[in-house]
């Protein structure tokens, strides 16, 4: 972690929302899924400010050695956004704790404001992170 990675750090992020991430592509296999509106998915919309906090601090990390894995989300998903609208993520680090970084996001979509809240990141060093994954996947 670089000596910039400082609270104040703030981004935005703007990404036409295509007809792949809408409800039913979430999860094709579910014909729950399936049969629900064709608009901006929550599961998506978690990975759109992610995204966005990630793109905020990667030129404050020792990329691609330091990476940072999402641990905790807390955000509202209070409008629906149709396929062809641009949404917007506006992030803030707020706080770094050790390894632990923490955002206020919000996300836009032109019309509404479409997601408020928080989101929790942890910077990893990758290879290490992968050797624990494998020895993970060895025990299963």
């Amino acid at each position: 972690m670089k000596p910039t990675l400082k609270p104040g750090i703030r981004y935005e992020h703007r990404y036409r929302v295509p007809a792949s991430k809408t409800v039913p592509a979430l999860y094709p296999e579910a014909e729950e899924f399936l049969a629900m509106p064709e608009v901006f998915a929550t599961g998506f919309l978690v990975g759109f400010l992610e995204w966005a906090c990630i793109k905020a601090i990667n030129p404050h990390l020792d990329w691609p050695r330091e990476q940072t894995v999402g641990i905790h989300v807390n955000v509202s998903h209070s409008a629906a956004t149709p396929p062809g609208m641009e949404v917007t993520a506006s992030v803030e680090l707020i706080a770094v704790e050790g390894k632990k970084l923490v955002f206020r996001v919000r996300a836009t979509d032109g019309v509404d404001v479409i997601s408020e809240g928080t989101h929790e990141r942890f910077v990893i060093d990758r290879e290490r992170f992968d050797a624990k994954v494998r020895a993970k996947a060895g025990q299963a």
